[in-house]
């Protein structure tokens, strides 16, 4: 099982990316997909979830920015971010699990991709 985190970079504040996960070995419509993020010096925290049904969950302070969806079809899960703030700064790591309950523990966690928001 892989997951492959992509789209990471340096963005200004105020500013959009996308983040990819590349799933192979599991099939994305048969998991609970979740990204998690860990700023310097903190602790990794929830970001967003989407369940199997498509239901989705967001951290506080994501919500009304982010957005994750799944393609099923290229078996990838995503992070759409927008209006970025630098207190996103963090590396950003997609995950799944089979479980319900967005504080299930997670089976698999890609490498983490990095996103610097400057002021």
């Amino acid at each position: 099982v892989q997951l492959q985190a992509s789209g990471g970079g340096l963005v200004q504040a105020g500013g959009s990316l996308r983040l990819s996960c590349a799933v192979s070995g599991l099939f994305v419509g048969n998991y609970h997909w979740a990204w998690f993020r860990q700023a310097p010096g903190k602790e990794r925290e929830f970001v967003a979830r989407i369940n199997r049904s498509s239901a989705t969950y967001y951290a506080d302070p994501v919500k009304g920015r982010f957005t994750i969806s799944r393609v099923n079809a290229k078996n990838t899960v995503y992070l759409q971010m927008n209006n970025l703030k630098p207190e996103d700064t963090a590396v950003y790591y997609c995950a799944a699990n089979s479980a319900p309950g967005i504080t299930s523990p997670y089976n698999y966690w890609g490498k983490g991709t990095l996103v610097t928001v400057s002021s």
